[in-house]
């Protein structure tokens, strides 16, 4: 029965997530770039003062709201996690340095497809029953299409409910028990056989600890989030630029081969990758995979948002990609480009790829800290899709069956913790697949609106009609 499941996912999880996906993902991104007038070029400076202003900016938000910040901070937890250290070394493995170069072009595009989200989710949000704002994919699929598109909301939301218990907490838990794991075998604290039991312990400490975040509502998530989300990012970010700075004489070799093995892979590959098509797929799959445009889910956490215009929360959508790929995921690919460390070309990797071209910099004892990264990164994941979990449960079984939810999403952590995930993942990655197709079918329609919205908002910005953010 299992082998028969895994064979019907299989094939749905090659089409969902093969060249027809991404050509659909990469083209609805160049239609919204061409219809903004390519906003995250032109008003990137603007963007980038917006955003960061908030950070200093001290505002209370509203009832059932988060400040722009802390919503923003909520979206990068979901999407800063485990792939932008394993997925970005097992990309370079497949592709080559130059599935960085195709990375970066997904994320270009990736910028205006966020930010066309986020404004429709808050431009179509509404109150729920507790008097918080929700928003997302099914809320401007419902409030700003005709009733014959409604289908798709909840397509939306059947495809997310699944999708988090796999993608947003199994997963994630289990990376951060193989971290600690990895520590306690390191530094000899603990046997193979108290593994188990070890386990077990932290599965019950860290599903408490979920679901402490999440059941504290809106202004509980949003307080952690902006508390860790800073933490975790300065922290990585800190790591890496040493790992740079200690090889400075090897970066514009490094960059070199990410440029020129873009369109030549052959070359730096030594023949193993000999497929531009292999290093363009998987450096646009990793862009997509990790600041998840395309798929919505980050603006379910926008939509909460304390803003005054939906285009103002907008731009923090470009900022968030530009955070997650442009900086975090290129930061590791130098880490592991500049260290010098042997990369078996052709061949999966992951995550000890990464803490390889650490530990070859620093020293062993740095594994201890690359874990550490590891267990933010995956934690606050788990916060974030508990929050998109949330809001497509409560879409199609009303808002009292948010907490009952929550706690089932929160003792999941046990699982994660303790079995094998390999069927559970493979399942949980198709249906976040599947979350693309309405939601990028909705934000097509919608396209007029978001070219509206940006119009009139940078309008009035031009004519001094609206204050400059900050």
């Amino acid at each position: 029965m299992l082998e028969t499941i895994s064979t019907i996912n299989g094939a749905v999880n090659g089409f969902i997530w093969g060249i027809p996906a991404m050509i659909c993902i990469i083209g609805v991104g160049l239609y919204l770039s061409i219809g903004t007038g390519f906003i995250q070029i032109r008003r990137f400076a603007y963007s980038i003062g917006h955003t960061l202003g908030k950070v200093f900016e001290k505002k209370e938000a509203e009832s059932g709201a988060m400040t722009p910040f802390q919503a923003v901070c909520t979206a990068l937890a979901g999407t800063v996690g485990t792939g932008n250290i394993a997925g970005v070394a097992g990309a370079i493995a497949i592709g080559g340095p130059g599935a960085v170069f195709w990375m970066w072009i997904s994320a270009l595009l990736g910028m205006c497809t966020k930010f066309s989200e986020v404004v429709l989710a808050v431009h179509f949000r509404e109150r729920n029953a507790n008097g918080d704002w929700v928003g997302g994919p099914m809320y401007f699929i419902k409030n700003g299409l005709s009733k014959k598109w409604h289908f798709l909301a909840v397509l939306f939301s059947i495809f997310g409910t699944v999708a988090v218990f796999g993608t947003g907490n199994a997963t994630q838990i289990n990376t951060i028990v193989t971290a600690i794991d990895s520590v306690f075998i390191n530094y000899n604290l603990a046997g193979e056989n108290v593994l188990p039991t070890i386990n077990l312990v932290l599965g019950v400490i860290l599903a408490v600890c979920v679901a402490l975040v999440l059941l504290g509502g809106i202004r509980r998530i949003g307080s952690f989030t902006e508390k860790l989300v800073p933490f975790m990012a300065v922290f990585y970010i800190i790591l890496a630029l040493g790992v740079v700075i200690m090889h400075i004489g090897s970066v514009p070799g490094v960059f070199a081969s990410i440029f020129g093995g873009a369109f030549d892979p052959k070359a730096f590959t030594g023949g193993v990758v000999g497929s531009m098509f292999i290093s363009m797929r998987r450096g646009v799959s990793r862009g997509i995979f990790s600041n998840e445009a395309g798929l919505g889910t980050g603006s379910i956490a926008h939509a909460t948002a304390d803003t005054g215009h939906p285009v103002q929360q907008g731009l923090f959508g470009i900022f968030e990609v530009f955070t997650d790929t442009i900086v975090i995921c290129t930061l590791t690919s130098l880490v592991i480009l500049c260290s010098g460390i042997p990369i078996t070309f052709g061949q999966a990797a992951g995550a000890d790829l990464t803490i390889a071209g650490f530990v070859s910099s620093y020293g062993r004892w740095v594994s201890l800290f690359t874990a550490i990264a590891l267990i933010c990164f995956a934690f606050s994941t788990t916060i974030g899709w508990g929050l998109y979990g949330a809001r497509c449960v409560e879409y199609l079984f009303g808002t009292r069956t948010i907490k009952p939810f929550l706690v089932v999403y929160a003792l999941v952590s046990i699982i994660g913790a303790t079995l094998d995930l390999g069927l559970l993942w493979d399942i949980s990655d198709t249906f976040n697949g599947l979350m693309v197709i309405p939601n990028l079918i909705a934000v097509f329609l919608l396209s007029g609106t978001v070219f509206k919205l940006s119009r009139d908002y940078f309008g009035a910005v031009d004519a001094g009609r609206l204050p400059e953010d900050p």
